[in-house]
């Protein structure tokens, strides 16, 4: 599908604001949905059944930062359309963000504050809606890296849709209720294992309107919770992630992967992440950054995986599974 250019914007993030760090999170697998370099990033995005190629560029500074947005379509889109899709973008990318209260009280933090120093500006950040947000979490389950970026690929292949906007062909994610027709079995054709199943009832869940991403931004924590715990091969351990990325929670944090306790115990307490140190007593470590825990890790997450990006982390090289 050729995209044209329909609107040429500007969007004004609070400052501070780094882009790069902001649209760009190394420690994310490659994917077909996004093309990023220094200054601007190509995005694919589906809302309200219009397939869109956005390109964000840089043209601001970190204490005055600017955004242009560049919207693609193959139709004309309405002024509501593209003042709500604007709406959902600053929400996804959390740039009306105020960071002053946590830079405020851990600016200072021996081991977080140099973070801070380094990632200042940045935004927890991601383009996916819950529903796409639930299907790449399920790929990226008990496998390795390269192996769930092969699944994703073959998925976004099958049921997504190539798009030309900017010189660049990326492919869109498809819309809940497109594996309506598909039978688990097509699904595991396509060498996703027991995910096939997974993936099925993820979108006949989303399709019959049994939960709603926009009402569920509106209600407490728990009910949030209780809600997301109802969707088949979602459980706890899945949750607090979501409640961090997709509904902003930055005080989550109650459950450490195998995986992260052995870069967890490297990065705050220098010690073998073969031999690591309790997740009991990394957990303890992390209840001193309430109520900022989950954005916190965030920081300390994305500065680690930058510094690897710009040169390479020899003890974290040893621990990625490609």
């Amino acid at each position: 599908m050729k995209l044209k250019k329909i609107a040429d914007l500007k969007l004004i993030p609070t400052a501070p604001f780094d882009f790069d760090k902001t649209f760009h999170k190394p420690d994310h697998f490659t994917s077909g949905d996004n093309y990023w370099e220094p200054g601007v990033r190509h995005q694919t995005f589906i809302l309200n059944g219009k397939k869109l190629g956005v390109v964000f560029k840089n043209v601001g500074t970190l204490e005055k930062p600017c955004i242009n947005e560049l919207i693609h379509c193959n139709t004309k889109l309405s002024h509501e359309f593209i003042l709500s899709f604007n709406e959902e973008v600053k929400y996804r990318y959390n740039l009306n963000f105020d960071l002053e209260p946590f830079y405020k009280k851990f600016g200072a933090h021996k081991l977080l504050g140099p973070a801070i120093k380094r990632m200042y500006g940045m935004r927890p950040g991601q383009p996916s809606s819950l529903y796409e947000y639930l299907i790449i979490g399920v790929v990226l389950q008990n496998t390795p890296v390269g192996r769930s970026i092969q699944m994703f690929k073959v998925l976004l292949e099958k049921y997504g849709t190539p798009l030309e906007f900017s010189s660049k062909r990326l492919w869109c994610f498809w819309e809940p209720g497109r594996l309506k027709g598909v039978s688990v079995d097509e699904l595991r054709a396509l060498k996703v294992g027991y995910r096939a199943k997974f993936i099925k009832k993820i979108d006949d869940y989303f399709s019959k309107g049994k939960i709603n991403e926009e009402d569920l931004r509106g209600v407490n924590k728990e009910t949030q919770k209780e809600e997301l715990l109802k969707l088949y091969g979602v459980g706890p351990a899945t949750v607090w992630y979501i409640m961090f990325d997709v509904f902003h929670r930055w005080d989550t944090f109650d459950h450490i992967s195998p995986w992260e306790q052995k870069i967890y115990s490297k990065l705050f307490f220098d010690k073998d992440p073969e031999n690591p140190v309790s997740t009991e007593k990394l957990l303890r470590f992390i209840s001193g950054f309430a109520p900022h825990r989950h954005l916190a890790i965030h920081y300390f997450w994305e500065d680690l995986w930058w510094k690897h990006k710009n040169g390479k982390v020899g003890w974290l090289q040893g621990l990625i599974r490609a």
